[in-house]
């Protein structure tokens, strides 16, 4: 609704029908930089109709630096009110102060444009002492070196890279440990061979190897003796097992008591007295710890197990699977997650925040600009245009007054987004049934009334003149404003319009874009530098 207003409205400026109900009237148009021009404004209305006057902190490229009170002066039936505005400017040159709204009863009527010009103050430099330039004073410098980010970026990779590699070691044991056997010997014999195969012994790790090879043999004869062999001293260990043997009639040899009795005793002095085996002594304990497990196996009574026990042990495996399988998937999603946000750090302390911002978070003007763009032709008469999407035509010949319509030949109008968006495009074209002056300058003056009565505040407004690549004649507005977003934010935005008259039709282009995005200001540049005119059709 909003976009067919905008349109609408703009239709019924292109006339430049003055409004005799205001009068407009400036003290000066030639001043000083700062100096103040007063703006007068006369309103003639009747003692039953509202009137709002303009409001704001700039009109157009001229600052309000004071709003006077509204004067009333009362003639016959009608009344006469009076506002005056204080204008300044702080740039030198020459400057057009716009047409403002001003609302009767909610209707729009407009005051005329006016151009004024803000001289520079002379400086008489023969009276006036002059100096050199002082020469460039070199400052202390306060930042961080480079080489601080490229510290902090190395110790923040080489701690996640120190934590990766504890946790994979960590999984890695707690997976050996989590082993599961279908019988005591079975993981007693798997737990030899992979102490086998850590070489301790070569690494000179002896005490570590003594202490795993005694822990295998307390913990078998603990599995399947069933006495504390893990909390027992060497010697409580030989009574407990003597005692065991005898009460379940295990045909256990006295040989087999006093190897395990010798082995136990060569690991506390190993442990506790820092004695060293020699190499062929450590593996004469291996064997008789292999030994000693075989011949317990053996005289240990067999017993068998029923379908609940087995299928309960069955289930007890397959939990243990499933635990293990969870654990690497949680394994390997910590490590990526690690390294993302390594390689995240990385960027931002080397390149900057908005670069990993949209480079892999995402931008989506970013990926306007990169993407596919579409060159087509719009309207009648024909705008070629070329945009990163295809614009979308909207209908809005059902608001137009019958008086403006009439009058019209063909009227149609492309957009893609909203005025009220981040990014806007919009293309419109007309055509009049009968020969029409058009006033450009009139035309861009009504749109930009608009769109402040949309919200815009602070318009800053430049206007000139544009030529296309192909030498067709338009004129160019363009500047900044603010308004309010989705969030109630206040955001700046800049504003580029291209007016064209010929044969009896006008045309229109208008982009409106955040300052502070500089994909959409690669995408407007590269938009209006493809825009081509064709000829009013007949």
């Amino acid at each position: 609704m909003k976009k067919i207003l905008y349109i609408a409205l703009l239709l019924i400026s292109t006339f430049g029908v003055s409004q005799k109900r205001v009068e407009t009237s400036i003290d000066t148009t030639k001043n000083k930089i700062g100096a103040q021009f007063n703006l007068t404004l006369r309103v003639k209305a009747d003692t039953t109709e509202t009137v709002v006057f303009p409001h704001g902190n700039h009109f157009g490229p001229l600052e309000v630096i004071r709003s006077y009170v509204v004067d009333t002066v009362k003639k016959d039936n009608r009344y006469e009110l009076v506002k005056k505005y204080g204008l300044t400017q702080f740039d030198s040159g020459k400057y057009k102060l716009p047409r403002l709204p001003i609302l009767i009863d909610n209707k729009p009527f407009y005051s005329d444009s006016l151009n004024v010009e803000v001289g520079a103050v002379a400086v008489d430099t023969l009276k006036q002492k002059m100096y050199d330039i002082k020469p460039i004073m070199a400052a202390e410098s306060i930042g961080i070196p480079m080489w601080v980010y490229i510290l902090i970026v190395l110790a923040i990779i080489g701690g996640l890279g120190y934590l990766t590699y504890a946790l994979v070691k960590k999984f890695q044991k707690k997976k050996t440990e989590e082993v599961i056997y279908k019988t005591p010997i079975e993981k007693a014999t798997a737990l030899l061979s992979n102490l086998e195969k850590k070489q301790l012994v070569q690494r000179g790790e002896v005490k570590d190897y003594y202490s795993e090879l005694t822990d295998i043999a307390r913990t078998y004869i603990e599995e399947v003796v069933h006495i504390p062999a893990m909390e027992s001293t060497t010697s409580e260990l030989i009574v407990a097992l003597r005692e065991a043997a005898s009460n379940k009639k295990m045909p256990v040899n006295q040989e087999t008591f006093e190897n395990l009795e010798r082995v136990l005793k060569t690991a506390d002095l190993v442990k506790f007295a820092k004695s060293r085996p020699l190499d062929f002594e450590i593996e004469g304990d291996k064997e008789k710890i292999e030994k000693v497990i075989v011949v317990i196996d053996k005289s240990v009574p067999k017993e068998e197990e029923d379908e609940e026990t087995e299928a309960f042990r069955e289930l007890q495996r397959r939990k243990m699977l499933n635990r293990q399988k969870r654990n690497r998937i949680l394994l390997t999603v910590g490590v990526v997650f690690l390294l993302l946000f390594a390689t995240t750090v990385y960027f931002v302390m080397t390149k900057g925040f908005d670069y990993v911002k949209d480079n892999i978070i995402g931008h989506p003007t970013k990926d306007l600009v990169e993407g596919e763009w579409v060159n087509s032709e719009y309207g009648n008469p024909a705008i070629v245009i070329e945009t990163p999407k295809v614009l979308k035509r909207i209908d809005a010949e059902k608001l137009f007054p019958k008086e403006v319509i009439a009058l019209l030949k063909d009227y149609q109008t492309f957009v893609y987004g909203s005025m009220v968006d981040d990014f806007y495009i919009s293309v419109a074209t007309l055509s009049y049934k009968s020969e029409v002056q058009i006033d450009l300058s009139k035309s861009i003056e009504g749109s930009i009334a608009v769109v402040e009565q949309m919200g815009a505040r602070n318009m800053i407004v430049k206007q000139e003149e544009y030529q296309t690549g192909k030498g067709l004649e338009g004129r160019k507005a363009y500047g900044t404003f603010s308004r309010k977003n989705a969030k109630g934010e206040d955001v700046k935005l800049v504003y580029q319009m291209l007016v064209f008259g010929q044969q009896n039709g006008l045309q229109q282009i208008v982009l409106m874009y955040r300052e502070d995005d500089q994909y959409a200001k690669q995408m407007a540049d590269r938009i209006l530098n493809s825009v081509e005119l064709k000829q009013v059709m007949q």
